[in-house]
């Protein structure tokens, strides 16, 4: 698909990166790439070695700068940040070419580490009251900013429960896109990941 301009920047808040974060980041960069934009990993530690499976996805760029040294010219960037005041709509595509998330939105319960990039000025918009996890935020922002879609009209799934064995499911604190099949969109593998984990918690899936 011919180059939309977009640009998905995700500033990594970690210096580790844990398998649920590597899914994540995998789905990012190969829709990015399907949809004619680019996604960025900022904010890379030097010593934060990057599966090779990842690094290899056509789309995915690693930078060790900030988004900050990358896009000194605040006026392009649009953060998205759940404590903004205005929600994201479709005509903020023709506003901003750059949409910044600061990893990982997918806490639960929610952190506000978002705080570190609303303190360097850029212009916020929020995806509505719900806690998204990194890629469903990313996955939504394409939405209404490429495809023209109001956040009224995607459809969503809130809190599902994902079934882990005959007798047990564990509830998934997220607000989710709705995929033509019926059934949550997330990323290849992360069912499974889920289930593999699930006696751990979530802490160490992140």
């Amino acid at each position: 698909m011919a180059s939309t301009g977009k640009t998905y920047i995700v500033e990594h808040l970690d210096d580790e990166l844990g398998a649920w974060s590597e899914l994540e980041y995998m789905t990012i960069a190969k829709e990015s790439h399907e949809n004619g934009a680019a996604f960025f990993l900022t904010s890379v530690p030097a010593s934060l070695e990057l599966p090779e499976r990842l690094k290899t996805l056509p789309g995915f760029v690693a930078k060790p700068e900030s988004v900050e040294e990358l896009y000194p010219e605040k006026s392009r960037v649009c953060l998205l940040d759940p404590s903004a005041t205005k929600e994201l709509s479709p005509e903020d595509g023709d506003t901003f070419d750059i949409f910044l998330f600061g990893g990982i939105l997918g806490d639960d319960p929610p952190r506000d580490r978002t705080s570190e990039l609303r303190k360097k000025g850029f212009e916020g918009r929020r995806l509505g009251a719900m806690q998204m996890t990194t890629d469903t935020a990313v996955r939504v922002t394409r939405i209404v900013t490429q495809d023209r879609t109001p956040l009224e009209e995607i459809p969503w799934i809130d809190n599902p429960e994902i079934k882990v064995s005959r007798v047990e499911s564990v509830e998934m604190p997220f607000r989710y896109v709705k995929g033509k099949n019926g059934e949550i969109t997330v990323p290849e593998g992360m069912i499974d990941l889920i289930k593999a984990d699930s006696e751990k918690g979530f802490g160490d899936l992140f």
